[in-house]
């Protein structure tokens, strides 16, 4: 599986890629489709982030101390 920051800039090559004129049509839905599927992949990946930071945040034990982890039920 290839990193989030790999996901993202293949996400901005794309969007340069369909900005140019004259590009086939197949090509340019083959590229959209591409980039719902990374956008969305990108988007899921980061709400669980932004989950787990809570977690770390709202640790019941306060700020600077050893916070509690918990399992998601969710697959990253």
């Amino acid at each position: 599986m290839k990193t989030f920051e790999q996901r993202l800039e293949r996400l901005e090559a794309i969007s340069a890629k369909m900005k140019e004129q004259g590009i086939p049509l197949h090509e340019s839905l083959s590229l959209f489709e591409e980039g719902i599927t990374l956008s969305k992949e990108l988007e899921k990946e980061l709400a669980g982030i932004e989950q787990r930071v809570q977690l770390l945040v709202s640790s019941p034990n306060g700020p600077g101390q050893a916070p509690e982890f918990k399992t998601f039920d969710e697959d990253l």
